[in-house]
């Protein structure tokens, strides 16, 4: 009785084979991002109302209008300045894409800096 034990034993040990030892671990995803792209506005731009900087929030604009999924623009200035900022940001959007898109103002503090960013809703 003990040989079938012991040869059960040895055929059952023969049989499996050994796996290797994983030494990989999986390495972390990053957080999915849903920013599309943010920006800074310098000061001095945004004050001379400068062509170059106009041109770059009609962009944005189109940008912001390209997504597929709905899609926040956030403008952070100073109050003043948010009337010239949007006007200029909505002259990229094509009308048939306003329904998809808001557009968010935030008033600048005094340490802040003024800036657009662009986000995917979740």
């Amino acid at each position: 009785m003990k040989q079938i034990a012991l040869g059960a034993v040895l055929v059952a040990l023969a049989g499996c084979a050994q796996l290797p030892a994983t030494t990989a671990t999986q390495a972390e995803k990053p957080p999915v991002s849903n920013e599309v792209i943010s920006f800074a506005i310098p000061p001095d731009a945004l004050g001379a109302r400068d062509p170059q900087l106009t041109a770059v929030l009609v962009k944005a604009g189109a940008l912001a209008a390209a997504q597929k999924q709905p899609t926040t623009i956030l403008v952070t200035a100073l109050g003043q300045d948010f009337p010239y900022l949007n006007q200029a940001i909505w002259r990229g959007v094509p009308a048939q894409h306003t329904a998809k898109l808001s557009l968010e103002n935030l008033t600048a503090g005094a340490n802040q800096s003024y800036s657009v960013s662009i986000k995917q809703t979740p």
